[in-house]
């Protein structure tokens, strides 16, 4: 068993952290600018260059198949990059990607959504999330009623990234109303690919962080039975999908970014001076170094172990609930730790501290809360589904 990175992870890792420290940690001052203005992070026009750069780089589509033009560097790949693009919160993205349900598209739907996607030349969102249902998609309310070779879909979705800006959306709806209540949720419900144009809207969403989500609202919207992703009924298994591939990448870019906070942590340590000394000296300080530093190893590899698992074609999901409810709260706590030995400069917006600490308090929420992994978790250890020092 290898606990090391391949001389080619440690080449893309270096490479990556070398195009973050030179192109996105000097945008972080222009960034927080622009929140305190009510202002978008980064005007397009420097998103454009940013990401012909990375192009021109060889990162275009890290984790995109060979066959639509992209690197297909494996899922190992994409957490050693979330990790270090993590380090920094200029929002960016390589780009040449899409959503992993999108690739269960039909040849006319990969035309028409999955290529222009993986091109940049649309974008995309998924919509589960309900102002009733989050994690509990037994409560989802959506429906789908079918009209000739249409479907007419009413409801509202809320808290959708990239719902704002999105020029298509793939939505969860209901198709059978018995079929979902007899199964729990799990069955009667489908994915369809809806256009903005189709008339659905979108409505800003207000945080606490720099994070925008969205409401959607389904007036009516009728949806052609073409664009129905996947098989009919079956959308509560690609939203599953769509979830367990998110949920261990949130525990890699909490890694990331507690990795560069505690890097802050140690510099200021040695400047800061109290009563004659340097506050490294104190084993106050010492002691928070040391845990934030034990803590960010360990969410490092639950998160590698779960991309590792998904490399091997295995079911990962056990491991990325485990990454996700892990990383997230250490990311916390290490946010906390480094404020408090900031002091009172840690809570001022001169320092990026405070930006970490709003948006850190997040990742305990999306992508299924902490008590809904904690019951996965547990669930699957009771049931036998997963047993003590065995893998899946």
């Amino acid at each position: 068993m290898d606990l090391r990175l391949t001389e080619e992870q440690k080449m893309v890792q270096q490479t990556i952290r070398k195009f973050v420290e030179k192109e996105l940690i000097p945008l972080e001052n222009e960034v927080l600018k622009n929140e305190r203005e009510g202002k978008p992070s980064l005007s397009k026009e420097v998103q454009k260059k940013l990401q012909l750069k990375a192009k021109e780089a060889g990162f275009w589509g890290i984790n995109t198949p060979e066959e639509y033009g992209g690197a297909d560097l494996g899922q190992m790949m994409q957490a050693i990059v979330c990790i270090e693009v993590a380090k920094t919160f200029v929002p960016f993205s390589f780009g040449g990607s899409a959503d992993n349900i999108l690739y269960y598209a039909n040849e006319e739907q990969k035309q028409n959504y999955l290529i222009p996607t993986i091109n940049g030349e649309k974008k995309s969102c998924f919509a589960m999330t309900e102002p009733g249902a989050g994690s509990d998609t037994q409560n989802i309310r959506m429906t789908a009623v079918k009209d000739g070779d249409e479907w007419v879909l009413n409801g509202e979705k809320t808290f959708i990234t990239g719902g704002n800006e999105a020029d298509f959306v793939m939505v969860i709806a209901i198709t059978d109303k018995e079929l979902h209540k007899k199964t729990k949720g799990r069955d009667g419900v489908t994915c369809f690919i809806a256009d903005r144009e189709m008339g659905w809207k979108s409505e800003f969403i207000h945080t606490m962080g720099e994070w925008g989500p969205a409401g959607l609202v389904f007036d009516n919207v009728r949806v052609p039975e073409k664009n129905i992703l996947g098989e009919l009924h079956g959308g509560y298994k690609l939203g599953l999908e769509w979830i367990g591939f998110a949920r261990w990448i949130v525990g890699a870019r909490a890694v990331g970014a507690a990795e560069r906070l505690l890097q802050m942590a140690l510099d200021y340590a040695k400047e800061r001076e109290t009563f004659g000394k340097p506050i490294a000296e104190r084993q106050a300080i010492q002691w928070q170094i040391a845990d934030s530093a034990v803590e960010i190893e360990a969410a490092k590899w639950l998160a590698l172990n779960a991309a590792f698992t998904l490399d091997q074609g295995e079911d990962n999901r056990h491991y990325a609930s485990m990454a996700k409810l892990y990383g997230s709260n250490m990311g916390n706590r290490v946010v906390d730790r480094v404020l408090q030995i900031h002091g009172g400069m840690g809570y001022t917006r001169e320092l990026p501290i405070e930006r970490w600490y709003r948006e850190a308090r997040l990742w305990r929420i999306y992508d299924g809360t902490d008590e809904i992994q904690r019951m996965i978790i547990s669930r699957n250890l009771l049931k036998g589904h997963v047993k003590i020092g065995q893998q899946i």
